[in-house]
């Protein structure tokens, strides 16, 4: 028996699938999970381990083993990306208006006045493994929204799956998903949307995965305005401190975690057309929206079918 359970946590929304197990055993651990990852890196709680940490730029902290991995996969994620995506534009964003939960920056009436500055880049992060202790320069400032969402997606799979040992489970976070274990008969279903808010019956593209993970980004939801009128997003362009001005406002990608799946989607977008080339070495399945609505699908990435439900 499939079932599902939805509530929001993290500022978005939250859809947990559970087949053939324990979905309040499952709810009630994925829950956990979240408020742990809200308590260890939330850029918007004065009290995270993440904002304490930022409050003492030049000295080392020790950190928390989930706040470690955190930061090390957004790191290894800068990495792999070459710089595309990079943790250290928090103060970028915070720059551009994007310094509360978003329910409340899109609530504004005011428009925000922008002052560009630098992004730091992901190197400027000092790690010492032996004493998981973590050191900020002055003026760094994390913003772990990208690879720390996709981390949680996969680290709340993991939770719920405790709770289904001979079924299965699919986490979304926001368009973030995650599955572990066995799969529906015709497999975990998914609506290919720009908006992790539309619902799961709408109309549109849906896919079928078997395993893995899937996740979105896009330029189009979460919008704000400048004083001069300009449209702002929450993707920066690490080479300008900018939201990213590129081809590309949807990628949609599959791969093995949600953390690898949320990288690519977020590279692409940042890298422009560059990003087809990019997705392609990589082999991974993807489909991408341009700004003209036109689609292109790459590495194998299937023609819809029909129903749905899961989302993006």
């Amino acid at each position: 028996m499939l079932e599902q359970a939805d509530w929001r946590a993290l500022g978005t929304n939250v859809h947990l699938l559970v087949l053939d197990g324990d979905l309040a055993a499952a709810r009630a651990s994925v829950k956990r999970l979240l408020g742990a990852v809200d308590l260890a890196y939330s850029r918007f709680r004065p009290d995270s381990e993440l904002m304490r940490l930022q409050a003492t730029p030049g000295r080392s902290g020790r950190v928390s083993p989930l706040l470690w991995q955190a930061i090390t996969t957004a790191l290894a994620v800068a990495r792999e990306t070459d710089g595309a995506v990079d943790p250290t534009i928090g103060r970028a964003l915070r720059i551009v208006g994007y310094d509360d939960d978003f329910s409340r920056v899109a609530g504004r009436d005011a428009a925000i006045h922008v002052e560009l500055g630098p992004v730091p880049g992901w190197r400027a992060v000092h790690l010492d493994k032996r004493t998981r202790t973590v050191r900020l320069p002055a003026g760094v400032e994390l913003d772990l929204g990208s690879s720390g969402k996709a981390l949680a997606s996969d680290l709340a799979a993991a939770a719920a799956r405790e709770a289904a040992p001979d079924g299965g489970v699919l986490v979304s976070l926001g368009g973030d998903i995650a599955t572990s274990g066995r799969t529906p008969d015709d497999g975990w279903r998914i609506l290919a949307s720009e908006d992790s808010e539309t619902p799961v019956d709408a109309e549109g593209e849906v896919v079928a995965i078997e395993a893995g993970a899937v996740a979105t980004s896009s330029t189009t939801i979460r919008r704000w305005r400048a004083d001069d009128g300009a449209s702002l997003h929450h993707l920066i362009d690490p080479l300008t401190g900018a939201p990213v001005e590129g081809p590309w406002r949807t990628a949609t990608v599959a791969a093995d975690t949600c953390v690898e799946a949320n990288a690519a989607a977020t590279a692409a977008i940042v890298l422009g057309e560059r990003g087809l080339t990019w997705l392609e070495d990589r082999g991974l399945p993807a489909r991408l929206v341009g700004d003209d609505g036109r689609i292109v699908r790459l590495g194998g990435w299937p023609e819809p079918v029909a129903a749905a439900v899961g989302r993006t």
